[in-house]
């Protein structure tokens, strides 16, 4: 098949609208957009879930989580950003250690937001009196929808496109050369965003061992992260590393691990939920 008869990539513009403020230029970014919307959406579904009987027995209220959402926002920036540059860029961080505080280069990384968001709320449900595994059952299903809306933004900017493939519905993308490729943006944006948001909506809509909403998030998550890499392009200076796999797969490994096993004895110990305010934390 000739390129002419692949999908091109629509080439849309990054920046929806910009000017100049006193010499500054502002821009609103669909990337940023999308953000906001994730953000957002989490904010609704996470004032929803304070409205369920098996949320409100537990301390959860819509001042509670505001607290909770704010800084599980300041743990995604500062933990993405993190883990980018020491996952995908340690050796240009190790020759230039300013290239940390060099935000406007881009990169982050879900790994690293998703390590820093649980060291911000470990430190937060100690306050609260809730053990980490009760406050990861109420976030989980509010990150799904962010992640797909930020899949989408990366697929606007024509950027962390799949690998060469003949598919039917293989694109072009301008900035990737002639070959087509496998959008991979839109397969993370519906298994890692859509999907697996479904998922734990149903799943949590009903009183589940503590730890068990949470687990399956990580192992939802690394599932389909690790699928999809089969897809997605490796990063150009790291290639694919120890038996074929990309860092994306060794880092979606551990998820794996981990979300099974906490799923796993969850239902086994079948624990009951601990009331905020009470001794003992679950």
């Amino acid at each position: 098949m000739s390129t002419t008869e692949f999908l091109q990539h629509p080439n849309i513009d990054p920046i929806i609208f910009g000017f100049e403020v006193f010499g500054f230029d502002i821009a609103l970014r669909w990337y940023g957009l999308t953000y906001l919307v994730g953000f957002f959406f989490a904010w609704y579904w996470g004032n929803r879930q304070c409205k369920m009987a098996h949320y409100k027995a537990h301390g959860w209220t819509e001042k509670v989580f505001g607290d909770v959402l704010f800084w599980g926002f300041v743990g995604v920036i500062l933990g993405g950003r993190i883990g980018y540059v020491i996952f995908y860029q340690f050796e240009y961080f190790i020759s230039n250690p300013m290239y940390l505080f060099n935000f406007g280069s881009g990169g982050m990384s879900f790994h690293g937001g998703m390590l820093g968001v649980i060291a911000v709320l470990a430190l937060y449900a100690r306050k609260l009196n809730m053990s980490l595994l009760r406050v990861g059952d109420f976030i989980a299903p509010l990150v799904p929808i962010g992640l797909g809306m930020g899949r989408i933004g990366n697929f606007i900017n024509g950027e962390l496109w799949g690998r060469v493939t003949d598919v039917p519905w293989a694109m072009i993308f301008p900035a990737a050369g002639p070959e087509p490729r496998h959008p991979s943006q839109l397969y993370q944006a519906t298994l890692e965003g859509f999907v697996l948001f479904a998922i734990l909506a149903w799943y949590s809509r009903k009183p589940r061992p503590t730890g068990a909403v949470g687990g399956l998030f990580l192992l939802g998550y690394g599932v389909a992260r690790f699928a999809v890499e089969f897809a997605r392009e490796p990063d150009s200076h790291l290639g694919l590393l120890s038996l074929g796999m990309s860092m994306g797969q060794w880092l979606s490994l551990p998820m794996i691990l981990v979300g099974a096993g906490i799923m796993i004895i969850a239902h086994k110990r079948q624990l009951p939920a601990t009331p905020a305010g009470k001794k003992g934390k679950v």
